[in-house]
């Protein structure tokens, strides 16, 4: 029954979003999604997205019809996560939203209004851009949310990882991975499962003879960097899967591995360059805040105007920072300590307190600013920088750790929410 219900909503869907046959189709309903969309425009603009950085690179594209089912592929993730988050209330508010693209801006030594003129200039409306960084937001926080209770990172795993990295030399090897992803669904029997390892086997057979690798990721590839060539970035062997690591290691450049199997399919890995790295030392930030958290009789513009208050109050003379933390602030721990947070590193904390801390000038009171946890004021008291000590390399161990697992954990668990969902294409 259910499944005729999602029938039934998926024609009306398509009949809503088809107009009369006097006026012009202004979109479609390209694939159901349980009870969502993707629409045929936003499978349009992906694709020319795709297409713009491809002739940017100079990269060879294969047919639309391709190009297309990645594209709709990506799409249907995207809006799984995005339902996701609409059940566990995940949000990202305007200001949060104008924060990441201030910080857009500046990496790119740009103003917003620059950073606008530039994505006008380039074909995309900014109305458009801006929801999909919106978007882009919710789904990395819907991650993190999600995927982070399923990683454990055991006390004697971050401790073998710190022994192996004491025998580590000072110019330690980093790999540029491409990636490919011949996939099979869970709950596959043997004979699906040998197919795909077969498929696998005669796609990596294509690429030692020279077929090229970026144009076969996209044709082929099941994983996450599809799009993007299969391209995974530099990482070292403490910072890659565990099935990438054991087969990586001492490969040198151009050299092709595989076909490694997981749970989700067979992977196929291309050492696309090496190079060496330094010893990277620790930056620490000394910081004090103050955190007022929005609530049923305290809205976000009042929690905002409060905390104005108190920063002007404290600019002012009228009140020491420590006394109104400890009056005022939302955070318990360091409410009592006159908002002193200590020294810590800052990939610790929130992504928008992060970049403050980072970039905020010694001594300065930030304006008021918003995280999930509410609104903050933060004033950096010193900054250092430390050599590797015991404590750091096994925060560096964990770090590594958790971001293996977390990686597979995710592509886990993106698998199970295609699994369980009812998804309907509507459109080829």
């Amino acid at each position: 029954m259910g499944k005729i219900v999602k029938v039934f909503v998926a024609a009306m869907l398509l009949s809503l979003s088809m107009s009369a046959s006097s006026q012009q189709v202004l979109d479609r309903v390209a694939v159901v999604v349980n009870e969502g969309v993707v629409l045929q425009s936003e499978v349009e603009q992906l694709l020319q997205q795709v297409k713009r950085g491809a002739q940017q690179k100079g990269t060879e594209l294969p047919s639309d019809r391709v190009l297309r089912i990645q594209a709709m592929d990506r799409l249907i993730l995207a809006e799984l996560q995005l339902q996701m988050a609409q059940r566990m209330g995940i949000t990202i508010s305007d200001t949060q939203l104008q924060q990441a693209l201030e910080a857009i801006a500046q990496d790119q030594n740009m103003s917003v209004d620059e950073l606008r003129s530039t994505i006008e200039a380039s074909g995309t409306n900014w109305e458009n851009y801006r929801e999909s960084i919106r978007k882009e937001m919710i789904i990395t926080e819907t991650q993190r949310a999600t995927v982070r209770r399923r990683v454990y990172v055991s006390p004697q795993e971050i401790e073998n990882l710190v022994n192996a990295m004491k025998e580590m030399t000072e110019q330690e090897v980093e790999y540029r991975l491409s990636h490919i992803l011949v996939g099979f669904r869970e709950g596959a029997n043997a004979d699906e499962v040998q197919s795909t390892r077969e498929r696998a086997e005669k796609l990596l057979e294509r690429l030692r003879n020279g077929a090229d690798f970026s144009q076969a990721a996209i044709t082929s590839s099941s994983g996450p960097r599809a799009l993007e060539g299969g391209d995974l970035g530099w990482m070292n062997i403490n910072a890659m899967p565990t099935l990438f690591a054991d087969a990586v290691r001492d490969k040198g450049k151009g050299e092709f591995i595989g076909p490694l199997r997981s749970g989700v399919g067979f992977h196929i890995l291309k050492v696309s360059d090496v190079r060496g790295i330094e010893q990277v030392q620790v930056d620490e930030v000394k910081a004090r805040h103050i955190l007022i958290t929005p609530s049923i009789i305290l809205s976000e513009r009042k929690a905002q105007e409060k905390l104005a208050g108190i920063r002007e109050s404290i600019l002012a003379g009228e009140v020491e920072f420590a006394d109104a933390a400890r009056e005022h602030s939302a955070d318990p721990g360091s409410a009592a300590m006159g908002g002193d947070l200590g020294w810590a590193e800052p990939n610790i904390y929130a992504e928008e307190f992060k970049r403050k801390v980072e970039r905020l000038p010694i001594g300065e009171l930030s304006e008021p600013f918003e995280t999930q946890f509410g609104w903050h004021i933060v004033e950096v008291l010193d900054r250092r920088q430390l050599d590797a000590t015991k404590r750091s390399q096994q925060n560096r161990a964990y770090q590594l750790l958790f971001s293996r697992k977390y990686q597979e954990e995710l592509e886990n668990w993106q698998q199970e929410l295609r699994d369980q969902a009812y998804i309907e294409t509507l459109i080829q």
